[in-house]
């Protein structure tokens, strides 16, 4: 990697792998892995277990509210193994560990409608530019290198087709022990595109100097292969 500490933003499509691919790159060069997306899913999990959340309704004001009572950290940043899932980090909302409560179906209907917030995406970002003040950061999201870190070194925008996405969220849950629905998932997933895509606030975009990566047909060490290729050829 490049002798000096650089930020590589990950931006994309829900179920794209970010956040594994991101975790990749961290466990191989060293790098501190943070996944923004874990952040927006730990304050709907927070929305939705103090009735902030209404069915489909959020009470934006008590929300707003209540945000900072919310503390979000993470453990193992810099321990993650491709080899040992246990080596996951761990996500931590008021001092529990929600890493699994964060990937429900309830969590993620209603993920994009209150990350789409200006409140929530400013709140959310000022904890993330911290972060990044230190460099040797990966960190994956929707507007990292659009919005949170327009000066990030390296920007990667991650796409995969909708069928692929649905199915790879599909077999998350299984694993999870849950019974999804495939064609739930796959509403959910173009639900959750429409949104991000049209949200007023820092909508999804890929950044005009981003690299785009389309996973649909990739195998995990072949976009590893892909991502040393552009280290070579810009920091080699």
């Amino acid at each position: 990697m490049y002798k000096e500490k650089i930020i590589i933003a990950i931006d994309g499509h829900s179920s794209t792998g970010k956040s594994t691919f991101a975790k990749a790159i961290a466990a191989k060069f060293g790098y501190t892995y943070i996944d923004s997306g874990a952040m927006y899913r730990a304050i709907t999990l927070f929305a939705l277990q103090t009735g902030v959340i209404h069915g489909s309704d959020i009470d934006e004001e008590a929300l707003a509210n209540r945000l900072f009572d919310i503390t979000i950290s993470f453990s193992g940043l810099n321990k993650y193994s491709l080899s040992d899932s246990s080596s996951d980090p761990k996500v931590w909302l008021n001092g529990v560990d929600v890493s699994r409560e964060i990937r429900s179906l309830p969590v993620s209907e209603m993920v994009s409608h209150l990350s789409a917030l200006p409140f929530v995406r400013a709140f959310v970002d000022s904890l993330l530019q911290q972060w990044g003040k230190e460099k040797g950061i990966v960190m994956d999201g929707r507007d990292i290198g659009t919005a949170v870190f327009p000066q990030a070194e390296l920007k990667i925008f991650m796409t995969a087709t909708t069928e692929v996405r649905a199915q790879r969220r599909y077999q998350e849950l299984l694993r999870n022990g849950e019974q999804p629905e495939f064609q739930k998932i796959l509403d959910n997933i173009q639900k959750r595109d429409y949104l991000d895509q049209n949200r007023s606030h820092a909508p999804l975009r890929c950044a005009p100097d981003a690299l785009v990566l389309d996973n649909s047909c990739l195998t995990p060490q072949e976009q590893m292969e892909w991502f040393e290729q552009i280290i070579a050829e810009r920091w080699g």
